[in-house]
């Protein structure tokens, strides 16, 4: 006898998905210390799901320990493990996290299917991490234990997915001060998940990302990295013009001001070097396709980069725009993929680790870091040295400098 077919679970349309926070606060009735939220998870105006946070704040809020634990669940369970009877932070919550005073507790998630998928409650988490947070908190999830019911399973799994660290057998913590760029590739995934479907199998629910590598740079993906990379180019020479040899303060703006933070007193020779990498690049893709785009310095690397980051910009951001600069180019399921471009057009991110002020120093080819790992080029002045012979641009190739 042959076993019916397993029913395949529908995909869902993620085009209108969102959320709604809510905060109710009596001026009466000051609730100093601990603030609950109500997030509503919807599909255009219909709730499709929801979830509870309590953002916790020890300064100024009496016992906070008696508030959280009158507050009940997950609030209950971290105020015996995170705070001593009196309310202030435990040794070990202190030691886990740069900022214990203040903390985002995230828990009671129920969601409807088909929306009930790992991938979309992670968004959901990190977008309200984003939200109810800076860079002085501690976000509190549940742990994973296979005895939970699905909500606290999803909930659970998501704080693992954003890269919580274990506190006991109950908590996992995330510290915003740390650099978290799950938060943005969680979300990145959503996207992309709502402009390819047809990526994704009914059974599971899992993921289908085109085979070859080659597919990645499809003649759409190839003009909006183009003009990308054209736009990049156009603004920063007008920023050599504008900045001369001046120095940038840091979190300046414009293309020189996206930079890591080594880069912001080079000077306008500097600069302009930097400029002729988004030429360089832009040429490329418009007459080499593929091996014109491959980076060939740290500088390439950089500017490939900020050129996906516009390319996504665009593709997010200006459908007037894109849908005029593809017009009449084959369409493909590999359009846009922004995240395979990061994954095939690249040897290696480790430019990207200038931006970790932990890390500060590890472009001194002496330091420990640079020797251990074995990366090349990171010093502001070797970023336009070619990684081999093979990869140099041709010195006539007639770019302003």
């Amino acid at each position: 006898m042959t076993a019916p077919a397993a029913t395949a679970r529908p995909v869902p349309d993620l085009t209108n998905l969102g959320i709604e926070l809510r905060h109710r606060h009596r001026l009466a009735g000051p609730e100093q210390g601990l603030q609950e939220w109500h997030i509503r998870i919807l599909d255009a105006e219909r709730e499709v799901g929801s979830l509870h946070a309590a953002r916790c704040h020890h300064y100024g809020a009496g016992n906070l320990a008696e508030r959280m634990s009158d507050h009940g669940g997950l609030c209950a369970l971290a105020a015996v493990s995170l705070l001593t009877p009196d309310g202030e932070p435990t040794p070990d919550l202190e030691e886990a996290v740069e900022y214990p005073g203040n903390f985002l507790l995230l828990d009671q998630i129920d969601i409807q299917a088909p929306f009930d998928d790992q991938a979309i409650v992670t968004a959901v988490i990190a977008e309200v991490i984003d939200r109810l947070t800076d860079h002085h908190y501690a976000v509190v999830l549940p742990c994973v234990k296979p005895d939970a019911d699905t909500g606290t399973r999803l909930l659970a799994q998501a704080g693992v997915e954003l890269a919580a660290e274990p506190f006991d057998d109950d908590l996992q913590l995330i510290d915003t001060c740390l650099a978290d760029p799950e938060h943005a590739t969680a979300r990145a995934r959503l996207a992309s998940r709502i402009q390819h479907p047809h990526w994704h199998r009914d059974e599971e629910d899992e993921e289908v990302w085109p085979d070859e590598e080659e597919d990645v740079l499809t003649p759409r993906t190839t003009a909006v990295l183009r003009q990308a990379a054209e736009e990049l180019s156009t603004l920063a020479w007008q920023e050599v013009t504008a900045l001369g040899d001046e120095p940038l303060p840091r979190r300046a703006g414009g293309v020189f001001g996206q930079l890591p933070p080594i880069t912001l007193r080079r000077n306008g020779q500097w600069r302009r070097q930097m400029a002729r990498t988004f030429d360089d690049l832009a040429t490329g893709l418009r007459d080499e396709g593929r091996a014109g785009v491959e980076p060939r310095c740290t500088a390439e690397e950089m500017a490939l980069h900020l050129i996906i980051g516009q390319a996504r910009s665009i593709t997010t951001n200006r459908p007037n725009a894109l849908a005029q600069l593809v017009d009449g180019l084959p369409s493909s399921g590999a359009d846009y993929d922004w995240d395979g471009c990061l994954t095939h057009l690249f040897e290696d991110h480790d430019v990207l680790m200038l931006f970790d002020a932990q890390l500060d120093g590890m472009e001194d080819p002496d330091s420990e870091v640079h020797q251990t790992m074995g990366m090349v080029n990171l010093a502001a002045d070797e970023w336009f040295e070619p990684f081999s012979p093979d990869h140099a641009r041709d010195p006539d190739r007639g770019f302003r400098l």
